[in-house]
């Protein structure tokens, strides 16, 4: 997008916009991409989709914001402030899905990071069952990267992942829906390593990592793709944007502290915190 400078003015800062539902309890979602971008240096802004009730045990309630409203936040970001890139989170709802693809489209948003958020880490449902043809039709062919994991991949592709062979096919399916880059994350699957599939439309590549003990990965979804679309703000070429966000995220889960008593947070600002 467009910056907005005045003549022989320094840079502004890399800016993001993210689209997605809050979380109360501060793991996931808006809060969660917020401070993401704050850890890589980047300006974050906000569109919120629906306020939920939650924490690290679970969903108590959500409350959609009315798709209008969700269309002004957005149009009020990008007419003024501007985004290097954008990503969506939770939607929630076909006409929030209809609102957001008409706005991107709209704003000629191409920086884009789609993680279509379906399941709360409690388990809790985040999109509704007639929105995900809304979310393989109009989201997914603006997206620059999509990040689903396995049981996302499985709702998207119609193949069920439980391995790497499926993943494999999966990736194949999600990519002809439109995305250029698809990573299908391998958190959900056995093993003793986390290896996350990525997929461009001609190559694969694997990439791996160790597998944490810890029940402590509350809005791991979102602050992988958060860490991916700042990086993407900040210049960076889409793969070597994925693999940044996968050791951001390593090390936001090797240092997380424990909070609540369900599945707690990662330590966004870990880098800041240990040096």
């Amino acid at each position: 997008m467009i910056r907005d400078e005045q003549p022989g003015a320094a840079p502004p800062r890399p800016r993001a916009l993210t689209i997605a539902g809050s979380d109360s309890g501060g793991g996931a979602g808006i809060q969660a991409d917020l401070r993401t971008f704050a850890a890589f240096g980047v300006y974050g802004a906000s569109a919120i989709t629906a306020i939920t009730a939650q924490n690290t045990i679970g969903v108590r309630a959500v409350h959609d914001v009315p798709a209008a409203v969700v269309a002004a936040q957005i149009d009020a970001v990008l007419d003024d402030i501007g985004a290097d890139a954008v990503k969506t989170g939770m939607l929630s709802n076909r006409e929030i899905i209809e609102t957001v693809a008409d706005r991107l489209r709209a704003h000629a948003v191409t920086a884009l990071v789609v993680d279509p958020v379906m399941v709360a880490k409690s388990g809790d449902r985040l999109l509704r069952e007639d929105a995900v043809s809304a979310l393989r039709v109009l989201i997914l062919p603006l997206a620059a990267v999509v990040t689903p994991n396995s049981p996302e991949a499985t709702v998207l592709s119609g193949i069920d992942v439980v391995d790497a062979t499926s993943a494999r096919e999966a990736a194949r399916r999600i990519h002809d829906l439109g995305p250029a880059m698809v990573v299908v994350k391998g958190g959900h699957l056995g093993g003793d390593t986390s290896d996350d599939l990525v997929f461009d439309g001609r190559t694969f590549e694997v990439l791996s990592g160790r597998r944490i003990a810890t029940r402590h990965t509350h809005g791991t979804g979102c602050t992988f793709s958060a860490a991916i679309c700042a990086c993407l703000a900040r210049g960076l070429a889409p793969l070597e944007a994925v693999r940044e966000a996968r050791t951001y995220v390593q090390g936001a889960i090797e240092h997380a502290e424990p909070l609540g008593g369900g599945h707690g947070p990662v330590n966004h600002l870990w880098r800041l915190s240990n040096g």
